[in-house]
């Protein structure tokens, strides 16, 4: 299992019409409250930075994500590509 992390910028003009889609989005992908969406705080020139969080998915998760994402009507939303970040835990100390 694999934490994912998407972030992007989104203008401020278009947050109320893309945090609906977003949420409907996380509500398909994975299990009710497991997802999270957050927002960095200030931001400047009218662009926000915004962050999906996906804690403990399964390695294939990002392909079906990015397949969902696709599909869920942001085109035109958010402001360049979505980034992907994939962590993992560190192993037990010994």
């Amino acid at each position: 299992m694999v934490d994912l992390y998407v972030y992007y910028k989104v203008r401020d003009e278009n947050a109320a019409r893309l945090a609906p889609l977003v949420r409907a989005l996380q509500s398909r992908v994975i299990e009710a409250g497991a997802a999270r969406l957050l927002r960095r705080p200030g931001g400047g020139d009218g662009v926000q930075t915004w962050m999906e969080v996906y804690p403990a998915v399964p390695e294939r998760f990002a392909d079906a994500l990015a397949a969902a994402a696709g599909s869920a009507g942001f085109e035109g939303l958010v402001e360049g590509p979505r980034r992907v970040e994939v962590f993992v835990e560190f192993p037990p100390c010994a």
